[in-house]
């Protein structure tokens, strides 16, 4: 059991010096105005599509497709194919994407490259066995006939609230993808493809012999039932009313026109965005609104001296708030200030987005997670800012602190979590409909993204006893697994859903002692690596063992020991064998290096390697550590 208090005093001069090479090397990444943004990498799938959209427009940038291919080759795994994540195993789709846009950019078929991802492609059952979206987008360029994709007809977009299928019980990543989607394949339009790019030789049974496209997701009998509805759909949608297909198509122009956002586009993700370029080509529009959405997809680039890549999107507002937190805990306070003023501009105030629908007697204070996307405030992000806020002190940003929790506690959905964008988005039927197969339709409660919100409203005083943390404390140990960690939905994995509630339970008061917190530490202890650090496959999100890697990463040891710091372990000798291999592993730039994926877009789909992570999280454990050590206590202050 931990002691309520440090014998020890100043940690070493050592630990000194690498917090103030860290602290240097973090700033170097500080925008003029005060506001930080990292790179956001994504599998092959994003990059390869951004190849493939300017054939689709014959918009073709050779020299820019050229650097693509660069980065394209390199990520090539081992095995062939492409993964979903550093070092993953081949993914059937994302290896599809890259191979026709390679061919695309000019690599030749026989190149021993190419001729590697076509064999381990046919070795996976072909290119007819890729998932939906990479179906549609084959339909868009002719190589698949259209029946390869479920059905899904624009009249969609007329639909009651009360059906089971509606845009508003879906997530809003789902919600800007299908609106503009739902249009193209109302029309089905046909790319321009000016060098006529085809990719036969990835099919092990030509596309128009292939009849078993639509398969249900999981086997289940909802979804054998939603396979028979889809053949159902396929003979009558033909029969549709012409005026009804103009009004529902008219009614999905207006949803996206409505949310465009400028320059960062529809929701602020590039298959929305995507979708809503080729929307707008397929009907002829050329104008302002056009070349914004196009433009907005270009901000996604990251183009270096010798490659280029596409983001999935950006990551301002939730970088900006994760190294506010690193630096005032690091003791660069003015930093940390400019940080949250940057951020507090950057409150949604005046839009009551598509989360009203749901929750239409709230008022909006959130915030989004880019710079800017008004119609999708981030439950998440908005804690994590707002915890940032009050910690400041700042009087001035005590109405935006206040309209901050007003927003989190509307958005509580019933079984006391907190989702990321939505409340109560739960209807788990529609993850078995065809065209989910991704399995990532919805955005239901997560432990990690409830732990935020437990975290900042116990920094601003709300009692764990109190109607709101008591449902959502009684939610976190539901969802606490056997072994006593917890899943982490936005971040890889067990490791980070644990840290996330352990801060959680420290910020609502519950002492070290609690079972629940036990159980967890000790979860943590069991799975540090030999070296001191600790790290976790993407894998965990499929079938391998919770918390393990075959190295330690800097994301991950830093979420251990804060977890552990949290839980009151700051003794441990395991903390400080953590500590140790924090202090090793710190370059001469003050940085610490980390290529593998620590963040997670839909579980067993679509990873992410957020490259802000290896900065702001371990600076931020190694200035704690010294906090907590010079002032000679167990307690963390407030929950993060």
């Amino acid at each position: 059991m931990p002691s309520e208090t440090l014998s020890g005093g100043e940690t070493g001069q050592r630990q000194d010096e690498a917090i103030q090479r860290a602290l240097a090397g973090l700033l170097r990444y500080r925008q003029p105005d005060g506001h930080f943004v990292f790179p956001l990498e994504a599998d092959a799938t994003i990059p390869a599509e951004y190849v493939l959209l300017e054939h689709y427009l014959d918009r073709i940038d050779p020299a820019l497709g050229a650097k693509i291919g660069v980065h394209l080759r390199a990520i090539q795994g081992e095995h062939g194919g492409w993964p979903l994540f550093h070092g993953g195993a081949l993914n059937l789709s994302a290896s599809v994407k890259a191979y026709f846009a390679l061919k695309a950019i000019g690599d030749p078929p026989e190149a021993p490259h190419m001729r590697r991802a076509r064999e381990a492609i046919l070795a996976e059952g072909g290119a007819e066995r890729t998932n939906v979206f990479t179906r549609v987008q084959l339909a868009l360029f002719g190589i698949v006939p259209w029946r390869a994709a479920p059905v899904m007809p624009v009249e969609i977009m007329l639909l009651p609230r009360w059906f089971f299928f509606h845009l508003s019980k879906v997530s809003y990543w789902s919600r800007t993808v299908i609106a503009p989607l739902l249009v193209l394949m109302a029309l089905k339009p046909h790319a321009r493809n000016p060098r006529r790019v085809g990719i036969p030789e990835l099919f092990r049974t030509a596309p128009e012999a292939v009849y078993d496209w639509i398969r249900a997701p999981d086997g289940s009998s909802w979804g054998r039932l939603f396979v028979d509805l889809d053949a159902v759909l396929r003979r009558v949608e033909r029969f549709a009313p012409a005026a009804l297909r103009r009004r529902a198509i008219a009614r999905a122009i207006s949803f996206v026109t409505e949310r465009l956002n400028g320059e960062y586009g529809l929701g602020g993700i590039y298959p929305a965005m995507a979708n809503t370029v080729m929307m707008f080509d397929a009907l002829g529009i050329a104008d302002e609104a056009a070349a914004t959405a196009w433009q907005a997809v270009r901000k996604l680039l990251v183009i270096e001296p010798d490659r280029a890549w596409c983001q999935p999107c950006l990551s301002p507002v939730w970088d900006t708030a994760l190294a506010g937190h690193a630096l005032a805990e690091a003791g660069a306070r003015e930093e940390a200030a400019d940080a949250a003023a940057w951020l507090l501009s950057r409150q949604i105030i005046s839009l009551a987005g598509d989360w009203a629908v749901v929750r239409p007697g709230v008022r909006p204070g959130g915030w989004a997670f880019q710079y800017a996307n008004p119609h999708y405030p981030d439950v998440d992000d908005t804690a994590v800012v707002g915890i940032l806020l009050a910690r400041g002190g700042d009087p001035a940003h005590a109405e935006a602190i206040a309209r901050a929790a007003e927003w989190i506690i509307g958005m509580q959905s019933a079984n006391g979590g907190w989702g990321a964008f939505d409340a109560d988005n739960t209807h788990d039927v529609l993850n078995h409909i065809p065209f989910a197969d991704h399995g990532a339709l919805l955005d239901p409660p997560t432990a990690d993204v409830t732990a935020r919100c437990v975290s900042f409203l116990a920094e601003i005083g709300h009692p764990r006893t109190g109607p709101v943390l008591a449902r959502a404390l009684a939610f976190l140990e539901r969802e606490q697994e056997t072994e006593g960690s917890w899943f982490g939905r936005w971040g890889s994995n067990y490791i980070y859903g644990t840290w996330s509630v352990l801060c959680a339970l420290n910020a609502a008061g519950l002492p070290p002692e609690a079972p629940i917190v036990r159980r967890a530490v000790a979860w943590l202890l069991s799975c540090q690596r030999a070296d001191g650090g600790w790290g976790e496959d993407c894998e965990t999100y499929a079938c391998a063992p919770h918390g393990q890697y075959r190295e330690s990463t800097p994301s991950h040891t830093a979420w251990a020991l804060l977890g552990l710091m949290a839980a009151g372990e700051v003794k441990h000798p395991a903390v400080q064998r953590g500590i140790e291999w924090l202090l090793a592993n710190l370059d001469a730039h003050g940085e610490w290096p980390e290529t593998s994926y620590n963040a997670v877009g839909f579980p067993r789909v679509f990873y992410l390697h957020y490259h802000g992570y290896r900065l702001y999280f371990p600076l931020l454990a190694l200035a704690r550590h010294r906090d907590l050590l010079r002032r000679g206590t167990i307690r963390v202050t407030g929950g993060f």
